[in-house]
């Protein structure tokens, strides 16, 4: 089976926050988080665009940049134009813009934890020009924030495409290891680099603690430990023709039911003129949530069918509200 555009997308966004990471805990490397930030920077603007295709029924034009142009008597154009690069490409919309996009259009739901440690990084990315960035403070500083970022990174991906990142080892080497912080201070930091962790410190708050599912930045703090051989799981793998087999039902789930319920509500609300947030739409919910084509229900226990439940809806189902609500004029 082929893969969809957002999965093309968010496969990318990928290869581009694995690199974002082998760059940082490469030994011996002078521009190392300035180029984390660059990458990390990327890889999210492919994950939260590849989002935005998933949840728009693949269509590129959720994420190309309009413009309205200004006619020849100096009025401004009803009509929106596609903006072409150089080259004569369309351009995309920028990262901040695709990220509220896919809060404000298309409903979903992201901690907002999330934009303040990326603008942290983003940050980071365009005041490299001013770094001297020999401050063992400023570095320890942006690596908390990267870490918590591929934190909230992996946690995304896992929640809209169902990927397991967990082969990757995404993880930032602590700096204890790639620098000798006890010569960190010799050279202080400069003004612009005083403003940025400034600035980091400005965006912090209570209760951003590692408990959570996503942070803004995580304290790092560096312990050995002496534990028996014993301890831990072992974990053993086998080829063998007679193993139990594992089998996971789930692939391309994410794909097929991309629409959670306020993602759903979202789309309808832009989609008809007559819609409201009622018993009427409610009831032609639910009575679609027992068909396979267009819903999937999953459960916190599995084992549980009366126990906790959430529901996933195709963008097919918008054809079944087709029949109850009258469409919106296209301007």
């Amino acid at each position: 089976m082929a893969k969809s555009r957002s999965r093309c997308l968010a496969d990318k966004s990928i290869a581009a926050m694995i690199s974002a990471i082998e760059i940082y805990n490469k030994p011996d490397f002078q521009y190392r988080e300035e180029t984390y930030a660059i990458l990390a920077i990327n890889a999210w603007e492919l994950l939260i665009k590849s989002r935005i295709l998933q949840l728009s029924k693949n269509r590129l034009s959720s994420i190309i940049k309009y413009e309205r142009r200004r006619n020849q008597d100096g009025s401004v154009s009803v009509r929106n134009y596609v903006v072409t690069n150089r080259s004569g490409n369309p351009v995309s919309i920028g990262l901040l813009k695709a990220y509220d996009i896919l809060i404000n259009e298309y409903g979903d739901k992201i901690d907002s934890v999330i934009r303040k440690n990326i603008e942290a990084l983003i940050e980071v990315r365009d005041n490299s020009v001013h770094f001297i960035n020999d401050d063992f403070a400023l570095s320890k500083k942006i690596q908390e924030i990267g870490t918590a970022n591929l934190k909230n990174y992996v946690r995304l991906v896992k929640r809209w495409f169902a990927l397991d990142l967990a082969k990757y080892n995404f993880y930032l080497m602590p700096l204890a290891f790639v620098r000798d912080g006890s010569h960190g201070e010799a050279v202080p930091l400069n003004l612009n680099e005083k403003k940025l962790l400034s600035y980091f410190r400005s965006l912090e708050f209570p209760g951003d603690d590692e408990t959570k599912d996503f942070n803004y930045s995580l304290d790092l703090e560096i312990k050995f430990r002496r534990v028996s051989d014993d301890i831990g799981t072992s974990v053993r793998v086998s080829n063998e023709p007679d193993a139990i087999p594992v089998c996971i039902t789930e692939e391309n789930v994410r794909d097929t039911y991309p629409w959670s319920y306020d993602v759903l509500t979202a789309w309808l609300s832009k989609r008809y003129s007559d819609f409201k947030l009622n018993q009427k739409y409610h009831g032609i919910r639910k009575s679609l949530t027992t068909d396979s084509r267009f819903c999937n229900i999953r459960y916190l226990d599995p084992d549980n069918l009366g126990g906790t439940k959430k529901f996933f809806f195709s963008p097919n189902i918008v054809r079944q509200f087709d029949k109850h609500y009258k469409r919106k004029k296209l301007t």
